[in-house]
């Protein structure tokens, strides 16, 4: 089974370069799930960053997740965080 974990964040006026870097530094290989097998790192209007990581494992399995930034002002808002099953890519051939 494949799980895609979510990350989303607004940052704060004028820091969302800063948000950037921050997410794209923060390493998520540990906790013996070993590494993603993708991870994606997205940007849109209003100074918002999303990940997306795909991992081999069980719905419920414990895996490292993106942290809150820490105290340096980087958020608007606190982040979201949601957990999807894959149904697998879409396209020709698809169900």
């Amino acid at each position: 089974m494949t799980v895609a974990l979510m990350w989303e964040a607004k940052a704060a006026p004028g820091r969302a370069g800063d948000l950037l870097a921050w997410a794209r530094a923060q390493r998520l290989d540990g906790a013996g799930a070993g590494a993603p097998l993708r991870r994606e790192t997205f940007t849109a209007p209003g100074e918002r960053v999303l990940v997306i990581t795909w991992w081999d494992a069980p719905y419920d399995a414990e895996l490292p997740e993106l942290p809150a930034p820490g105290d340096g002002g980087l958020l608007a808002r606190p982040a979201h965080r949601w957990r999807f099953t894959s149904l697998g890519p879409d396209g020709p051939g698809a169900p």
